[in-house]
């Protein structure tokens, strides 16, 4: 396992991170499913622990507080908060008032008395910088978090939060964690260049593409991937987009059968080979997928590889656009562009 400093902070992190999303509900992970994860995670040298609030509407957070118990200092451990959890008007978003409320209730939820990294989950409009960051700041003084960051901002977001937190004298956040992938390769455009101006530790989020790059999806073949029968419409080979990745991914598994690599490898040592990436963040439903995935953990990449991956998807380019999740909120509400 190789490990990198995540942004300024200093601590030492895994280049692969365990994401806790698929425990619970969501990928038919049980308690004992989960805790075995962790331990073949841990054994492996992964030191990073994912997970956020809204996974299962809490169930993750408990499996894994569960799987981590008696092993807190040995880790590094990170939540999210943001994400409706619930109906209530307030149970969500990014005010001082939920912040602090919710972060309560994870800290019980997993049974610590901190987290190292406490983020907001999505870039919430009706909520000011300076009320976040004030409270997250307030959060870190009282013990409660070590380190706070975003997660899939869009990079002029980004700007915007580091320059409220100079303006007001706040903490900053030290991380942000975007989807990254191949087949989703925007974030090169601006959000990884502005992580490397401001310093930030990046930790990328679905760097096998929802399954995309598992092996999972080949042509001619039924789609395993347990994400088609959670969101089919990400699979519709009828949709040009997906047309468009699956016909990637065949030119990438002769890409990765000629370095000697697995999709997965290639597809993993791909997203760690970017200079401003410090994690990527894989969640396993299984200890044998577990497996799979750490086969890349010491994969670096050759130039003449990354060249060829460049020749299948072109940098900065999504090939499923749609699916962005930090499309500003003008472009998908009208009344927000109308007087």
């Amino acid at each position: 396992m190789q490990y990198r400093t995540l942004g300024r902070t200093g601590v030492q992190v895994s280049t692969l991170a365990l994401g806790a999303m698929n425990f619970g509900a969501i990928g038919r992970t049980t308690q004992d499913d989960a805790t075995a994860i962790v331990d073949a995670a841990l054994e492996a040298g992964i030191n990073v622990v994912d997970t956020a609030d809204m996974y299962g509407s809490g169930e993750s957070e408990v499996l894994t507080g569960k799987a981590i118990a008696g092993r807190r200092d040995d880790l590094v451990l990170a939540t999210k908060a943001t994400m409706p959890m619930g109906e209530e008007r307030n149970h969500r978003g990014s005010s001082r008032r939920w912040l602090v409320t919710e972060l309560d209730h994870s800290l019980r939820r997993l049974g610590v008395d901190h987290v190292d990294l406490y983020q907001i989950h999505r870039w919430d409009p009706t909520t000011s910088d300076e009320e976040t960051l004030s409270a997250l700041t307030d959060l870190r003084t009282a013990g409660k978090i070590r380190y706070f960051g975003s997660s899939t901002f869009p990079a002029y977001r980004v700007v915007q939060a580091q320059w409220a937190a100079r303006d007001h004298h706040l903490g900053r956040y030290a991380t942000e964690q975007p989807s990254y992938s191949i087949l989703q390769r925007g974030i090169e455009t601006d959000v990884l260049p502005v992580a490397q101006e401001y310093g930030l530790g990046v930790l990328a989020w679905s760097p096998l593409a929802s399954g995309w790059l598992s092996g999972a999806v080949r042509e001619g073949r039924e789609i395993t991937t347990s994400r088609s029968t959670i969101l089919p419409e990400r699979f519709d080979l009828a949709v040009p987009s997906n047309r468009a990745r699956l016909d990637a991914v065949e030119k990438l598994v002769k890409i990765a059968e000629q370095a000697d690599l697995t999709l997965i490898q290639l597809a993993l040592g791909f997203v760690t080979a970017h200079p401003a990436v410090t994690s990527a963040i894989i969640g396993p439903r299984t200890v044998e997928h577990l497996r799979s995935q750490l086969a890349a953990a010491d994969t670096v990449l050759p130039a003449d590889v990354l060249d060829a991956i460049d020749t299948v998807v072109a940098p900065g380019v999504d090939l499923a656009p749609q699916e962005k999740f930090d499309t500003p909120p003008a472009l998908l509400d009208p009344a927000l562009r109308r007087r």
